[in-house]
């Protein structure tokens, strides 16, 4: 009994770290930044840490019960994925916060306000500002799942004991990353109040951020881990 409650309170105390990792966070960050209540942001992390459970499971759990051993390749391009993901959440939120019609003219491509219109018309329903944190978090569950399996493999002997883990482990990501959101979104929400453009302030330094640093992951595993060079090197962590 001893030894469970301990893989399960270790488990969810590392999965709370994960959802600190830098990645995580500007990746979350470049959504709330675009919401001014702090419900909503909870709701944003939640999706989020879902989406990442989700992967974390159907990855590692096969790695676990199948003993898989992934390629380098496949390994780094999984995380080639997240870079791409940060990237393209930094473009969209320098877009969409450089194209807000304040900034903007107003006669503009006709498709433009339709599009605009339809966005709206989607955003009403609650599940659809879920869908781009819960993508997300999926695509991030990629980066992590095999270094958390391969974690449990060398640590946890008993299968249903190491499922047990990646399952408290997603717990604790899932908590983690709404404690997250909810602090970014309530200091956006005060911040707000306070001042009223700071909201586009943060937008943009979060898409910048999200972008540049998006751009350094894949270069680093591009051309210093070698996955566009041949010589491919990859540890999971």
């Amino acid at each position: 009994m001893v030894g469970l409650f301990t893989i399960v309170a270790i488990g969810f105390l590392l999965g709370m770290r994960h959802a600190t990792d830098p990645d995580h966070v500007i990746a979350v960050t470049t959504i709330v930044t675009r919401e001014h209540n702090v419900r909503r942001s909870a709701w944003i992390g939640m999706a989020w840490g879902i989406g990442h459970t989700l992967t974390i499971l159907a990855v590692g759990g096969a790695i676990i019960l199948f003993r898989i051993t992934l390629p380098p390749r496949v390994g780094l391009t999984m995380e080639l994925a997240v870079a791409g993901m940060l990237i393209v959440l930094g473009m969209k939120n320098l877009g969409g916060f450089f194209s807000s019609p304040d900034v903007v003219p107003r006669h503009t491509h006709p498709h433009s306000h339709d599009d605009a219109a339809m966005d709206r018309w989607f955003q009403r329903f609650r599940a659809y500002k879920l869908i781009r944190p819960l993508i997300v978090g999926i695509v991030h569950g990629l980066a992590g799942s095999a270094a958390v399996a391969l974690l449990v493999l060398s640590t946890i002997p008993s299968l249903n004991w190491s499922l047990a883990y990646l399952a408290v482990f997603g717990v604790g990501t899932i908590v983690g990353m709404m404690l997250i959101t909810l602090t970014i979104g309530s200091t956006f929400a005060y911040g707000q109040r306070r001042f009223s453009q700071i909201g586009r302030h943060f937008g943009v330094a979060a898409g910048l951020i999200s972008l540049v640093f998006g751009v350094f992951i894949a270069y680093q595993i591009g051309f210093v881990h070698g996955l566009f060079l041949g010589n491919a090197t990859w540890i999971p962590r």
